[in-house]
């Protein structure tokens, strides 16, 4: 059989992180050992019974067999506009400000295809969601890596970037709750943020995935909800966190027109339509009781707590996350991120993302999830207390 040869540029994607961390779990499991993975981002808990059932209704719906509209369908994206003024008092034309993802993901790799020519440059957090990566790589785009550092809140210090860099920008990457460090953003950030933007001429798009997740009592903010945000940039908010639909792939980006209108138009070519009863499940989740929403942010909460104090009491300093369903972690000195997660992984069988996957300023640290059983943080805890090096 003929083999055909790549185009270039997919030769020039960056390798798929999260798939290489999903091999080198499954090699352990296919060989017996019982693997207790905090690696993964993939949420553990069903989505709410009365997304499922609203799910279930319009499938039956002969309507929603044939092409919804291409854009969505308007009731949708005024239930979304209707959310964002309820949870973040944010205002949004339905028509001109809200764009219908399939996936956050997409939205986040399609974004620079929208607005980027080759050679023009984007600035990234490091260490950051990989994916941005793919998007800019696609759009044969430059970077600029903005180094997210424990002593700023992990947060981006701009008086840090050269002003060389921040003139060529053309957009920017943001993302809190932050994957993978847990850490959240303050309204004066944002603020700062808008200022630097407009001053600079650079489109902010802020990745809000982990939007409802937040500890402590803290409600984590829209971008949004900076005064000028939406002049200069949006938001992409996904309902696979908030309502634990990650396989459902539906998602939606908020705030500029003008971006917004790039995304449509960019998806029409590439995509027919959302199936109409997954955006009939959207609604359900958007204009229903939030009260699930609570449950799980408690859920998380739970677990962060007795993870935390387990890892300091066996002798493993830690600092809790702030939001999101993540922990980031500083290893042990003597190893690599990558050797410290190895090392887990060989002898006590717990599966970690090496913060080295995220970026050159992940190094030394490791990503946990939030998203298996209790019992199975108390026993990933037990496991590690065995380890000579917390001794």
């Amino acid at each position: 059989m003929k083999k055909y040869e790549q185009s270039q540029l997919l030769k020039n994607l960056p390798e798929q992180f999260f798939a290489s961390l999903v091999t080198k779990v499954n090699s352990y499991i296919e060989r017996g050992y019982d693997v207790i993975n905090l690696g993964q981002g993939n949420p553990d808990q069903p989505t709410p019974s009365t997304i499922i059932q609203s799910l279930q209704a319009a499938a039956e719906e002969p309507k929603n067999h044939k092409y919804s509209p291409f854009r969505g369908y308007p009731h949708l994206k005024t239930a979304i506009s209707q959310f964002y003024k309820q949870e973040y008092n944010v205002d949004l034309n339905p028509e001109t400000e809200v764009a219908i993802l399939f996936g956050g993901k997409a939205g986040l790799v399609e974004i620079p295809l929208c607005l980027l020519n080759p050679g023009e440059t984007v600035m990234v957090p490091d260490p950051g969601y990989p994916d941005y990566l793919s998007g800019i790589a696609l759009a044969q785009a430059e970077t600029v890596m903005m180094p997210l550092r424990e002593q700023n809140g992990f947060l981006p210090n701009y008086k840090d970037i050269a002003e060389k860099d921040l003139e060529k920008a053309k957009l920017m990457f943001l993302n809190y709750p932050n994957n993978p460090t847990g850490a959240i953003a303050t309204k004066e950030f944002f603020d700062e943020t808008v200022s630097l933007s407009k001053k600079h001429d650079i489109c902010v798009v802020h990745d809000f995935a982990y939007g409802a997740i937040g500890f402590d009592g803290k409600k984590p903010i829209s971008f949004l909800q900076a005064d000028g945000a939406k002049d200069i940039g949006v938001e992409i908010y996904t309902l696979s966190k908030t309502f634990n639909m990650a396989g459902w792939r539906v998602a939606f980006a908020v705030g500029n027109s003008s971006v917004i209108s790039a995304i449509n138009l960019y998806q029409d070519h590439l995509y027919v339509s959302l199936f109409g009863a997954i955006q009939e499940a959207a609604y359900t989740a958007l204009t229903e009781s939030q009260e699930s929403v609570k449950r799980m942010n408690e859920l998380y909460e739970k677990r962060r707590n007795i993870l935390i104090k387990g890892l300091n009491e066996i002798g493993w300093e830690v600092k809790a996350p702030e939001g999101s369903f993540f922990a980031w972690l500083k290893i042990p000195d003597g190893f690599t991120s990558q050797e410290f997660s190895d090392y887990l992984l060989e002898t006590v069988h717990i599966a970690m993302a090496p913060g080295s996957g995220f970026g050159q300023f992940g190094e030394g640290y490791v990503r946990v999830g939030l998203l298996t059983e209790v019992d199975r943080l108390q026993e990933a805890i037990e496991r590690l207390s065995t380890l000579p090096i917390f001794k």
